[in-house]
């Protein structure tokens, strides 16, 4: 098969602790450099903590495997210094359309409004974001990403955990106050810890096929229901990168992976659907089940788990790299509190609880989707191309129609971190809603909301006009920002200023924060370190901000 993408290869390095023969005690351990493991490692190294990653390959994953980024997730990803690398390398898309047989019946937008930096979804092959994450973790001083470093046990304790290592040097100690795993769906340590990962494998197989082709079809993603190429079954198309696309073929239970995976057998499928004229190139095939399960808690004592260690869904819908890297956008703020003494030990386990409830919300609808995509009786076969049929002319069946609801922020609106509304506010920007970006400006200068937040709480005050804002407002502001844990006080205003001294303004230009976050004069939005919002007033309070801030910490006695 050809390959248009040149595989790295990294070099091992002896540990310190084989060359010393002296056992090191490391802050916080991460295991698994794929996506999940690279993201937790580089924000933690981003807050300033030391953090040791452990893989037992020297190179990037094989294949396209992870292939949709959320807009939710390129947000994330900018934050870790890898956004633009990955939109620019990626195909940024926003259409989805279904078809049934050769009819198209449904289409959607994932992106209806204008104004936001980063597009619905962008299609990049999994081997390119994990090299992005690794260069840019190769930048960080503090971070020590070592290959070829195979965990073969772990022994967790009360504070830590005692990790053996085993490389081509032979096999060394490693403790650690902190254990992260992201080392996958078949996560060696999870089984070490005999820790059980239950739900559902649904009967079926699906074959994925990269194939490098020149073809000028849409930047879309297309769904096929009972193809006349494909007939009984269904087909997904994504165009990737390098002029690769990402064909998905569903089987059925009975196919034979090994057999399905020969070209002689590939190859006449491909055919069938892009006709005998079109020239291609096989990339990468595999072919994989659906599995919709879990681990009942995420996290176990100083041991966590994150990605497709702690969480399996059925890949329509782009659930599982994004829904792993918003786990280690909700985990690593709290382990860095934890660990700084600002926040009670307990805080951890709230990552366990809004990440269940995340992994909750995927799996419900990664299993809608794939009950309708593979039905299993003649009546929900039945019912399924009812609705498809009437989903050209009638709106209700458009509703109906599943071949994947994709990627969207979990919306942790029962978490005890938030704090309840005291007043009425229209909108999607709820406690426990991840914020809305919007265009602003700043002394002239034009930027994006999200790029200013940083990894710290932050308060944005809405006010009309800065310059009326008096020195209590400022001190309290101060206050604020000078607290145990810091609180950023930022103006948000349809006007530039001037502002009181030490405080900043961001000019919502477009109306679109007005817009967004149902904004009017002394509107108040507090924003966790991951920007999910923690708790909105109508009027500054400071005293109410402390109070939100100790509930989002775990700090209330």
């Amino acid at each position: 098969m050809l390959s248009t993408y040149q595989y790295p290869k990294y070099d091992y390095v002896q540990a310190p602790e084989q060359k010393s023969g002296v056992t090191k005690r490391h802050p916080v351990v991460v295991v698994g450099a794929g996506p999940v493991g690279l993201a937790a490692a580089i924000d933690l190294a981003q807050f300033g903590v030391p953090v040791v990653v452990l893989d037992d390959d020297n190179s990037v994953s094989v294949g396209s495997r992870g292939l949709c980024y959320s807009r939710r997730t390129l947000e994330i990803l900018d934050r870790l210094g890898v956004g633009d690398d990955t939109v620019a390398k990626g195909v940024s898309w926003n259409v989805g359309r279904t078809f049934f047989n050769d009819t198209e019946v449904f289409n959607f937008n994932l992106l209806p409004q204008p104004d936001f930096k980063r597009p619905g979804m962008v299609n990049l092959q999994q081997y390119y974001l994990e090299e992005y994450e690794i260069k840019r973790a190769k930048d960080l001083p503090n971070l020590d990403l070592r290959f070829c470093n195979k965990v073969v046990s772990v022994s967790p304790e009360d504070n830590g955990a005692t990790l053996q290592v085993e490389t081509p040097d032979g096999i060394y100690t490693l403790e650690t106050d902190w254990l992260i795993v992201a080392d996958g769906a078949r996560s060696s340590i999870r089984r070490m810890l005999n820790l059980e990962i239950d739900g559902k494998v649904f009967m079926d197989r699906f074959l994925i096929a990269d194939v490098v082709m020149k073809a000028d079809f849409p930047v879309e993603r297309w769904f096929w229901f009972d193809p006349p190429f494909h007939k009984g079954q269904s087909v997904l198309l994504h165009r990737e990168a390098d002029n690769v696309y990402r064909i998905d073929f569903q089987l059925g239970w009975q196919a034979d992976p090994e057999e399905e995976k020969k070209p002689e057998n590939v190859i006449p499928r491909i055919k069938a659907m892009l006709g005998d004229d079109r020239e291609f190139e096989l990339e990468w095939v595999s072919v994989y089940t659906f599995q919709c399960r879990r681990m009942t808690e995420f996290r176990h004592g100083h041991v966590l788990f994150a990605g497709d260690a702690a969480h399996q869904v059925s890949p329509f819908g782009a659930r599982g790299a994004n829904s792993g890297i918003q786990d280690t956008d909700n985990l690593v703020w709290k382990l860095k509190l934890v660990m700084d003494g600002k926040a009670p030990d307990g805080l951890l386990d709230t990552y366990s609880e809004e990440r269940v409830f995340a992994a909750d919300e995927n799996l419900m609808n990664s299993t809608r989707s794939t009950d309708f995509i593979t039905p299993k009786s003649n009546t929900s076969l039945t019912f399924r191309n009812a609705v498809l049929s009437l989903a050209r002319e009638h709106a209700f069946a458009r509703a109906l129609v599943n071949s994947g609801r994709l990627s969207v922020a979990a919306n942790l609106t029962q978490s005890r971190l938030n704090t309840p509304d005291t007043a009425d506010f229209r909108g999607d920007m709820v406690p426990g809603a991840a914020m809305d970006d919007a265009p602003m400006q700043e002394e002239g200068q034009q930027f994006w909301l999200l790029d200013r937040m940083g990894r710290q709480f932050t308060a944005l005050v809405y006010v009309i006009d800065p310059a009326a804002l008096d020195a209590t407002f400022a001190r309290n502001c101060k206050a604020l920002a000078s607290g145990e844990i810091a609180v950023e006080v930022i103006l948000v205003s349809p006007n530039p200023g001037p502002a009181p001294e030490g405080l900043r303004v961001f000019v919502d230009q477009a109306g679109r924060f007005a817009e967004r976050f149902d904004a009017a004069d002394g509107t108040v939005y507090l924003m966790r370190p991951d920007q999910h919002i923690a708790a909105r007033w109508r009027t500054f309070d400071a005293n109410s901000i402390t109070a939100a801030l100790a509930r989002a910490t775990c700090n209330v006695h």
